[in-house]
């Protein structure tokens, strides 16, 4: 399918009688993301032999990618695209490492402001007011859950959902009685990597409107209070037996696919695994919603995969046009990258009856209007400098061996200290 990107391309490369344009393509997606997305990719080149062509490399994701993306754009040899974190995008500018994407470049997609969620869209801006980043997906935690254990327990509910969501001794409740029935752990956490637990104590924050840091300074008023609150909720089910102590990773997801832990707190991008096990026969029948309101109002963390285009590259008109087909031509084809579980940032896509059929992203999309976004500075982001201060702090207290008050203190003083 052809958009505006595609005749200003096609426009392009018959004015200047070039040949097929390659576009160098960076990413780090690996797993189920991995495979949708090279999929999308040699579609891409299918539809578009002769005109566009996308090479594409897949780095390591984390530190090593962002490293390597500095260092590419510093000598010259960056990609022409790439995918990043919008949480990485204060960082990246203070870097001097992306290029602005230019409101002709937005009209060249086809794509505008309107298309998207607000904070989606605010996630991708400068504090120098200029855009860095178009949107391919939100993808946010949500809480997984055994059909089969909560229903034979009495815990669901009418449409199939956990009880107890609504409140903080509801859903307390609703551990509790799990327990109860003989559940090893009614929570599987990813209580051993304080990382990963940054995306749950955050969301528990924002459910009580506070903030990680306000005019440049960290935990200000009563903001360490808030964070006090969420830990100290989560040090409470581990006290009582009704989360898993020092789990990592792997291990939280082979709880909750085992049937040991009823319910499980992770990123829609496990949703492949469920799928995946499930269709084999090998996983009961489970859902996926957003996390319960344990404190005020709904409130989530999550994260945006954006494209990016680096500093110096693509300033070729030819290559420009191309890159912006590229970009243009994935999103208004993600409906499958939402089969990874993301929820599509190009809200037309998610208005599709295709997309609201699709279970269970239609269960959880309505989150999007609930999301907070990590705040906006260069310490901030996926694999950032905070995520490793809070990181120290969390793990003992999450599992008992520290008071949420004591935490806190430390974090408070660390945090400022940077």
């Amino acid at each position: 399918m052809r958009y505006v990107a595609g005749l200003a391309l096609g426009a392009m490369l018959a004015t200047a009688a070039q040949a097929e344009e390659t576009v160098v393509w960076w990413d780090f997606l690996a797993g189920g993301d991995g495979v949708r997305m090279k999929q999308m990719i040699s579609e891409f080149n299918e539809s578009h032999a002769g005109e566009v062509a996308i090479d594409a490399t897949t780095l390591e994701w984390g530190v090593p990618f962002y490293s390597k993306v500095q260092t590419s754009v510093a000598v010259g040899e960056a990609p022409d695209v790439m995918t990043y974190h919008a949480s990485r995008i204060p960082l990246a500018v203070k870097q001097g490492l992306l290029s602005e994407i230019t409101a002709e470049d937005w009209e060249a997609m086809g794509l505008s402001e309107g298309d998207f969620a607000p904070s989606i869209w605010e996630s991708v801006q400068g504090s120098d007011g200029k855009t860095y980043g178009v949107p391919l997906d939100t993808h946010p935690i949500v809480l997984y859950y055994n059909k089969d254990v909560l229903g034979e327990a009495g815990l669901l509910t009418e449409d199939g959902r956990p009880m107890g969501m609504d409140s903080r001794e509801g859903f307390t409740e609703t551990l509790t009685k799990l327990k109860e029935a003989g559940v090893k752990f009614p929570l599987g956490s990813v209580t051993a990597d304080g990382n990963f637990m940054f995306r749950t104590i955050y969301s528990l924050m924002g459910q009580q409107d506070g903030e990680l840091m306000t005019d440049g300074e960290f935990l200000v008023g009563d903001n360490a209070a808030k964070l006090e609150n969420a830990l100290a909720v989560l040090q409470e089910w581990t006290n009582e037996g009704l989360q898993s102590t020092y789990t990592d990773y792997p291990a939280t997801v082979a709880l909750f696919t085992s049937g040991e832990a009823a319910m499980m707190i992770n990123g829609v991008w496990e949703v492949p695994t469920m799928t995946d096990l499930h269709a084999e026969g090998k996983l009961f029948e489970w859902g996926a919603v957003e996390l319960p309101v344990i404190f005020d109002h709904p409130a989530t963390y999550s994260d945006s995969h954006v494209f990016a285009i680096p500093a110096g590259s693509a300033e070729d008109p030819a290559k420009r046009a191309a890159v912006l087909e590229v970009i243009g031509s994935i999103l208004k084809g993600s409906l499958f990258w939402a089969t990874a579980g993301h929820i599509p940032a190009y809200q037309p896509v998610t208005e599709t009856d295709e997309y609201k059929q699709m279970e269970p992203n239609a269960t959880y999309s309505p989150l999007t209007a609930n999301m907070i976004y990590d705040p906006k500075t260069p310490l901030a982001g996926v694999a950032g400098p905070i995520f490793d201060v809070m990181s120290t702090y969390f793990v003992p207290t999450l599992n008992g061996e520290m008071e949420p008050s004591e935490a806190v203190e430390e974090i408070t003083y660390e945090l400022n200290d940077m």
